[in-house]
């Protein structure tokens, strides 16, 4: 696994008053953990842009003073509302201890199920916790789907490596190809026209018509007898 470097110094005091003026400097507060006691160290925000912004999965190289250290980021605090870093907890490596860490996954190959048939790739899990030596830390979890059909998933059990363990059940489903809604939708056909009721009243029309022309020479008749 890559690693990255970040430059600190030590705290001599841990108190609100000391920490805020740390931030104040654009600089974090920082515990060091798997020493006994923990190292409270502080380091510039703009060192650990490159750990904290990504995707990626970065081992940390710590330099304290005039001590070096290998190390995890654990756990992160930010402000609620502008977003700045205000906490960072790290761990020791050990190279003879096992770690977990969050490795991103990266789907790899074009899946037929998606290419020919049509369907759609849902990818369900976009990191995975692993355990291992920090040695055998990947960088990523590579997920071939060259051979993914509609319908197919790829899970845990799929992936199974020598080097680390998944701390997830074998079941887990990483990514997987989908009927995609387009294909579901049923063909709607445009209802044919009704032309009877139509025909209908214009046939009723012409006879009404023809009806009241019919009706008006008796009228006139006897209006001329009316008036004899």
């Amino acid at each position: 696994m890559q690693s990255l470097t970040v430059n600190g110094l030590k705290r001599e005091s841990v108190g609100k008053k000391h920490t805020k003026s740390i931030r104040n400097a654009e600089s974090v507060p920082c515990v060091l953990y798997g020493k006994n006691p923990p190292l409270h160290f502080s380091a510039k925000e703009l060192d650990f842009r490159k750990l904290v912004y990504t995707s990626k999965a970065y081992t940390v190289k710590l330099n304290i003073n005039n001590d070096s250290f290998n190390a995890i980021i654990q756990d992160i605090q930010f402000h609620p509302v502008s977003g700045k870093i205000l906490h960072i907890d790290l761990y020791e490596l050990s190279e003879n201890k096992e770690i977990s860490i969050n490795i991103p996954v990266v789907i790899e190959g074009s899946a037929p199920g998606v290419l020919i048939s049509g369907g759609v790739l849902i990818v369900n899990k976009r990191k995975l916790k692993v355990k291992a030596l920090p040695k055998n830390l990947p960088d990523s979890i590579n997920v071939d789907i060259s051979n993914l059909e509609l319908g197919q998933k790829i899970y845990t059990v799929d992936l199974k490596h020598e080097d680390y363990s998944f701390l997830h059940s074998e079941s887990t489903v990483i990514c997987q190809v989908k009927t995609s809604r387009a294909s579901l939708m049923p063909e709607i056909e445009e209802p044919e026209a009704d032309t009877s009721e139509a025909e209908d009243s214009k046939e009723g029309a012409k006879d009404l018509q023809a009806g009241e022309n019919s009706d008006t020479p008796k009228e006139n008749e006897n209006k001329d007898s009316e008036k004899k």
